[in-house]
């Protein structure tokens, strides 16, 4: 692995997500200023040895643009519109909108800035740390062994999986090993009966694969922090929005930011027979899978014209049984990340990078995970848990 070569080198390498929501931001918040913040859940690992190679890394990514190969790529995409793909070509990342210091020790990152211009930054932050700890962490001599590692554990994976009717995708940018090793592991699945696809553009453009992902949770919290929107309504509001630029296109729901629970009460009949289905991204996959058919049901939809997305800490072997327990009940698909991406005998980082503030109001994750939650004020997060009735 060449060290000298800078980690990310195309503006397509990034996950799917952040040009549908980008789009949307186009075109109904330009005017929104939001703060994100970076987050090392690993225990016992220090980050702040990063911190003057990751400055390097995110000059170095703030003097790309798109080619022109990879604009006329995303014209082909349908859902975007013009003035957004005109955006994208003029677009340089700003350096001044993010910023990296050493606090207490240990590694700071944020983004302050117009929502636009600053949600890009997370994915490449992101996969930039994890590869940085690859790089430190894992000699060219041991690298070798982890690429062996790693294609036995994908031989391994895709032999469990080979009979069934299983259909996942990549979901892995952000917690990679490295840009190498996804890269190896595309190519391994390039024509593979389960693979769907990838939520990473550069790949998707690289071996024409489809490009897999709707929205993520910056887009529901960005609502908390509107001031034309009620805190009550933010979810609504934010599903409604999403409905009126794509018309149809894009429909699958985030539904654990504000809980499940107080999801399915704001997904009523409308949204239900509007969106296509739900992905989930935290607590018990069996309960939540369980409950979003009773919901279904209840609205009188048939469950079986709809889908329900998995993608939190999956390995195959839970794919696999989420799979016999649902598939016959309503339409199951998979996003699979660090497993995927990050299964070579390392063990990775558990990084996020969160939105914490939108127009200078505080907003938060709460999620239906213990430590999966987000939030810089304690005061916002009780007055939310008690607007949408959350008991945790």
């Amino acid at each position: 692995m060449n060290n000298d070569k800078p980690i990310i080198n195309s503006l397509l390498d990034q996950d799917f997500y952040k040009f549908t929501m980008g789009n949307v931001i186009y075109s109904s918040f330009s005017n929104t200023k939001c703060k994100f913040k970076f987050k090392n859940r690993t225990k016992n690992y220090n980050l702040a040895k990063f911190a003057d190679a990751l400055k390097e890394e995110i000059a170095h990514l703030c003097n790309l643009t798109f080619t022109d190969d990879e604009i006329s790529y995303l014209q082909k995409i349908p859902f975007f519109n013009m003035g957004y793909i005109e955006f994208l070509r003029l677009l340089r990342l700003n350096r001044n909108f993010i910023n990296i210091e050493i606090i207490d020790n240990d590694l700071s990152v944020e983004t302050y800035g117009p929502w636009l211009h600053t949600s890009p930054f997370e994915i490449y932050v992101l996969a930039i740390i994890q590869e940085l700890y690859t790089r430190f962490e894992v000699n060219s001599s041991e690298l070798i062994n982890c690429y062996k590692r790693g294609h036995q554990n994908l031989n391994e994976k895709i032999k469990l999986i080979e009979n069934t009717n299983i259909k996942f995708a990549d979901f892995g940018t952000r917690r990679r090993f490295n840009y190498e090793w996804h890269d190896s592991v595309i190519r391994k699945l390039v024509g593979n009966r389960n693979f769907i696809g990838t939520s990473n553009v550069h790949f998707a453009y690289k071996y024409g694969l489809k490009y897999i992902g709707t929205m993520a949770h910056e887009y529901i919290m960005a609502g908390m922090g509107l001031n034309d929107c009620q805190l009550v309504n933010c979810q609504k509001y934010m599903l409604q929005k999403w409905v009126d630029t794509y018309r149809g296109d894009l429909g699958i729901a985030l539904s654990d930011t504000v809980g499940f629970d107080a999801f399915l009460r704001d997904f009523d009949k409308y949204f239900s027979k509007l969106y296509d289905g739900c992905r989930h991204d935290s607590g018990d996959p069996y309960i939540w899978c369980s409950n979003l058919i009773s919901h279904y049901e209840q609205m009188g939809v048939n469950p079986k014209t709809k889908s329900a997305v998995f993608s939190d800490g999956l390995n195959f072997k839970i794919m696999l049984e989420l799979y016999k327990t649902f598939d016959d009940r309503i339409n199951t698909s998979f996003g699979i990340g660090t497993n995927l991406t990050n299964d070579v005998g390392v063990e990775p980082l558990q990084l996020v990078m969160k939105m914490i503030e939108c127009n200078g109001n505080p907003v938060a994750k709460v999620s239906d995970s213990k430590g999966k939650g987000m939030c810089e004020d304690a005061e916002f997060l009780n007055y939310l848990k008690k607007v949408f009735l959350i008991r945790n």
